[in-house]
């Protein structure tokens, strides 16, 4: 059979698009750009070789400058190659989300201890634009009804496929979390849920309390693994 690596590999690279959607917002699949094709593969075969089932950690959807250029959630080119270990001439530009998670990753341990207990992804894999700028699955609301079955789609496929840990799941974002916890009502994945501030909330409004959130997120990764 597959390994984590192969299935997760195979899931984001065959992720379809979504039918044409409302209010002018495009969706690109980030992981068949030429950067990702190349990177995507040698994260997945370094840090997602093997392991016990991993505790999924799930944002929103992918901005352009950090899974939209790397193919990997949550990471910039500069965290890529700095934190991960991963070369790569992709130009640095440098994405708030990315700079905190590296911060909890280290704190937790570094990207080899991380990510041998916990999957990063997003409830929805794809990009989102509108008038070239980063969008959200629930920004509008005939967006979250065109994408619900993609939604759906994506959460269970990211469970069974990758037969992620089901005893508890971190989302990050207050406002996806509230979407998070209707579909998991709906399809009975995870026993439990942990909503946490998203990343680029506590850098962009928190930044003199990032410490305490580096904390507060330890403290909650830590409780999931103990379960």
């Amino acid at each position: 059979m597959p390994g984590f690596a192969d299935q997760f590999l195979h899931l984001l690279t065959t992720f379809p698009a979504p039918p044409p959607l409302p209010g002018g917002v495009e969706a690109y699949n980030p992981y068949q750009l030429p950067a990702a094709r190349e990177l995507l593969p040698r994260f997945a075969h370094r840090f997602y070789s093997d392991g016990p089932p991993r505790v999924a950690l799930l944002g929103i959807n992918p901005g352009r400058f950090g899974a939209g250029t790397t193919g990997i959630a949550f990471t910039d080119p500069d965290a890529l190659a700095r934190h991960c270990g991963i070369a790569n001439d992709v130009p640095r530009r440098a994405e708030l989300s990315s700079q905190f998670v590296y911060r909890v990753i280290e704190a937790f341990g570094g990207a080899e201890a991380f990510y041998r207990q916990f999957y990063l992804s997003s409830v929805y894999p794809l990009v989102l634009l509108r008038q070239g700028l980063n969008y959200n699955y629930y920004d509008a609301p005939a967006l979250t009804r065109a994408l619900l079955p993609e939604l759906r789609t994506s959460l269970r496929r990211q469970v069974e496929e990758l037969g992620l840990a089901r005893h508890a799941a971190v989302c990050l974002g207050r406002r996806n979390g509230q979407f998070l916890t209707r579909l998991n009502d709906e399809l009975g994945l995870f026993q439990q849920l942990h909503i946490l501030d998203h990343p680029r909330y506590v850098m962009q409004y928190k930044r003199r309390e990032v410490p305490a959130y580096v904390e507060q997120y330890l403290r909650v990764l830590e409780g999931c693994m103990t379960k």
